[in-house]
């Protein structure tokens, strides 16, 4: 074996070993911060429209469907296969993975269609009142599901019903043995473009528009304020934008940065298949930190909240110190 191979075979093992740890201590966290956020945006307390909140919670409720079928269900009995051995005759492996992608997708493009409707709002005042509302929200959300849905149906039919008991991203026995067919290839390549490749390329060309129309807007209404008052008081308007602004591409960004590494890997690796790039081709472990990022993505949201909006971090605070004082009167 060459050198090259034994050391990346090296930093394999020692990512397996940090997966060991990481992965656990993200599920113990990931699932109570998206159900804390899906209680206090529930409550219509954090000073959000109605149409951004259906957003969050839709977006927090997908998180947590990953992080308990991709993370929980997934990855913790792939780094722990000995104590999980019994998955391995378990026959519900083709159901898990329809689910598992179509919460995956509901959680990427329910990124997209929340930029979307901030650059509606943001950028597009004559269609704001029409799009931006809840009944839009709602029916946007439920096309997203169910699509997401129908789209990964067919993965019922090219995985059999067992788990793999191995520590592979295919976490299922596929239905062919040609897994290096034509058709698994382009099946796989398809399945990544369309999650996460274009909500990438949707999500950079609506910030870009977003960043420009708020420029050139803002720049306007300092001439025009500065020509009707001669002086530069502080524009509730522009102050609002501001927000929401920053709310987007907080959340834009850090979906954009987690994602990269998993996306570029998996991209990379169908098309060796076809030949191009092969030069460019990653090793195994990129993509075990690419699944890393991807599953810390789902645990970070809160946390932009609690640092973007003040009343978001105030209803989190009650939340913290409400058994408590509860306790506190109890003893009394």
């Amino acid at each position: 074996m060459s050198l090259s191979f034994l050391i990346k075979l090296k930093i394999l093992w020692a990512l397996n070993d940090v997966e060991k740890i990481y992965f656990p201590i993200l599920a113990a966290v990931g699932v109570p911060i998206n159900m804390v956020t899906i209680a206090i945006l529930s409550r219509g307390k954090c000073g959000l429209s109605k149409c951004v909140t259906y957003y969050l919670v839709a977006m927090a409720a997908a998180d947590l469907l990953v992080v308990i079928l991709d993370l929980i269900l997934r990855h913790i009995p792939i780094v722990y296969r000995d104590q999980f051995a019994f998955l391995y005759y378990v026959r519900v492996c083709d159901i898990h993975a329809v689910l598992l992608y179509a919460a995956t997708d509901c959680s990427v493009w329910f990124t997209v269609t929340f930029s979307f409707d901030r650059f509606v709002a943001i950028c597009c005042q004559k269609l704001k009142t029409k799009y931006c509302t809840e009944k839009a929200a709602t029916v946007v959300l439920g096309t997203v599901t169910a699509l997401s849905c129908l789209k990964n149906i067919f993965w019922y039919f090219l995985y059999q019903s067992k788990y793999m008991h191995s520590n592979s991203p295919w976490f299922c026995d596929v239905v062919t043995a040609e897994y290096r067919s034509l058709a698994w290839a382009v099946t796989e390549l398809m399945h990544h473009i369309l999650t996460p490749f274009i909500p990438f390329i949707l999500i950079l060309l609506l910030n870009a528009l977003t960043v420009k129309n708020i420029i050139v807007a803002n720049r306007a209404r300092r001439r025009l304020r500065g020509r009707s008052s001669g002086e530069s008081p502080i524009d509730p308007e522009m102050a609002n934008r501001r927000k929401s602004m920053i709310l987007l591409f907080v959340i834009s960004w850090n979906f954009i940065l987690l994602w990269v590494v998993f996306m570029m890997y998996s991209i990379l690796k169908r098309l060796e298949y076809f030949s191009y790039m092969v030069t460019l081709s990653l090793p195994t472990f990129v993509q075990e930190i690419g699944f890393m990022l991807q599953l810390l993505s789902c645990c970070t949201n809160t946390f932009i909240y609690a640092v973007t909006q003040r009343k978001f971090r105030q209803e989190l605070r009650n939340g913290v110190t409400y058994p408590l004082t509860m306790m506190v009167k109890l003893i009394r």
